[in-house]
């Protein structure tokens, strides 16, 4: 346990206003969403500025003292939770809210880390701009987090994800230095990236305060197309047809399976399929036009046109407005909310090569109802970039405790076949405590005697945010 006068020191750097430290305020800091690990911690810190947080920082170096970095509090892989011996202090980034600057002629905007993502896609958009990261979360997640976990999401196969869109960061260091890299430069290669240590570092290096963001041109013409499909082989090959047609005017490409579709339905209220009758497989394309909106149309059109005339889906609808067009992605974005509805579900972030997505599904559907018969797959994600959200949710009328406890089980199922395919255990929402056993028996002894290095040189004294990733 860490003394009180350690803890009305740290207090004394943001104040008592911006310090929490009573049972119930802490309570929201020291949970992921699914509630598997529920930490403890005496205080949460809220610093307001980069020298408050390298404040906090050196006291915390001084002192051994852990820390717990923490944003939007969205994470999957408690990444940003406090152990349960209540000797880690929560940094909360919440109150490093300000957009500092907006660079119009180098299409960039500088953020603080405790920005909401959608805040800074409102703002690119009000400013004829766009940000490209989308993720079901966007309107609490900030973009410390997204950082720090190199989020994925929606846009992935038109802009990369978080690591291509950021060009600079500002971080403080575990002994408290701060790190100035808030620069704008695509072109750098002035010795070694450093920004990339800290993007999908979850937090283990280094606390990100603020960063450089790319902004892209708003397209002028959206449009998306929702078609009932066979098989995600068919998928597959939609996808290889509307990429050389489309190029870069293709910016999503989703697979979503009927249970997920289903559970929307009927958990959330005003949701409407798009198609007339049941498919087992459906494809969600996103297409964009830097001219126009008919032009998207059309480009849409075209493609699947042939895609139904040679029989790869059998129904589709493009959208016909901006409020279709919105209600088609928020049936994909509620997905993950709607799961919860139905029960207890244990959830797998995987990715493998594109062309090998049809492959993994064949073979690991039958092993998880090997392991649990009446289990319901719940898959969804972005064909695109080969990253599925591979979600198993317990068989109706089964008891909870009991699914949740072959949790073990079925991700040994799956994680073999990913293993097989060289696929990856955490394609998008990071490592954290959850998956960092895991990280061991896929990574090779090289691999991790690399990041260990990295971590020991960075972080010496081992307090930003123990136990997690390595």
């Amino acid at each position: 346990m860490i003394e009180q006068a350690l803890i009305d020191r740290f207090i004394s750097l943001v104040g008592e206003k911006h310090a929490l430290t009573a049972k119930d305020d802490l309570t929201h800091y020291t949970h992921e969403n699914r509630h598997i690990h529920v930490g403890q911690t005496p205080l949460v810190l809220k610093p307001g500025s980069t020298a408050e947080a390298a404040a906090i920082m050196k006291l915390a170096f001084e002192t051994d003292t852990a820390i717990v970095p923490q944003g939007g509090h969205t994470g999957h892989a408690a990444g940003a939770v406090p152990d349960e011996n209540g000797s880690q202090i929560v940094l909360a980034t919440e109150r490093l809210n300000k957009i500092r600057e907006i660079d119009l002629a180098g299409n960039t905007m500088t953020v603080e880390a405790g920005v909401v993502l959608q805040t800074i896609q409102e703002t690119a958009d009000d400013n004829d701009r766009l940000f490209p990261l989308s993720l079901g979360s966007q309107g609490s997640c900030m973009i410390g987090g997204n950082i720090s976990s190199n989020a994925g999401g929606t846009g992935v196969l038109a802009y990369g994800n978080t690591r291509e869109l950021v060009l600079g960061l500002e971080v403080v260091l575990p002994n408290g230095d701060i790190w100035n890299g808030l620069r704008k430069l695509k072109k750098d290669n002035t010795g070694y990236a450093l920004k990339h240590l800290f993007i999908g570092a979850e937090g283990t290096l280094g606390v990100v305060t603020a960063a450089v963001l790319k902004l892209f041109p708003k397209p002028k013409g959206r449009v998306v197309v929702w078609a009932g499909v066979s098989s995600p082989s068919a998928a597959s090959e939609i996808l290889n047809s509307a990429l050389p047609a489309a190029g870069s005017d293709l910016t999503g490409f989703e697979l979503i399976h009927r249970t997920p579709l289903d559970f929307v339905l009927q958990s959330m209220p005003g949701s409407r399929d798009p198609l007339a009758g049941k498919h087992e497989w459906y494809v969600l394309a996103e297409l964009s036009s830097g001219r126009s909106e008919p032009e998207a149309r059309e480009q849409a059109e075209t493609i699947f046109a042939d895609v139904l005339e040679r029989g790869l889906a059998h129904d589709a609808v493009i959208s016909g407005s901006l409020a279709e067009f919105a209600a088609m992605w928020k049936l994909r974005e509620d997905m993950g909310e709607a799961q919860t509805h139905h029960g207890a579900s244990i959830k797998h972030d995987i990715s493998v090569p594109v062309h090998r997505i049809p492959d993994f599904l064949e073979k690991a559907g039958p092993e998880v109802m090997r392991v649990v018969p009446g289990a319901r797959l719940c898959v969804f994600g972005h064909l695109g970039d080969g990253n599925l959200h591979y979600n198993v949710s317990q068989p109706m009328g089964g008891d909870s405790r009991a699914f949740l406890d072959m949790r073990h089980e079925v991700n040994a199922a799956v994680h073999a076949i990913l293993a097989d395919m060289e696929g990856s255990i955490s394609a998008e929402h990071g490592i954290g405590r959850l998956k960092r056993d895991l990280l061991v028996q896929t990574k090779s002894p090289v691999e991790m005697a690399m990041m260990r290095s990295v971590k020991q040189a960075l972080d010496p004294r081992g307090i930003m945010n123990p136990g997690k990733v390595v």
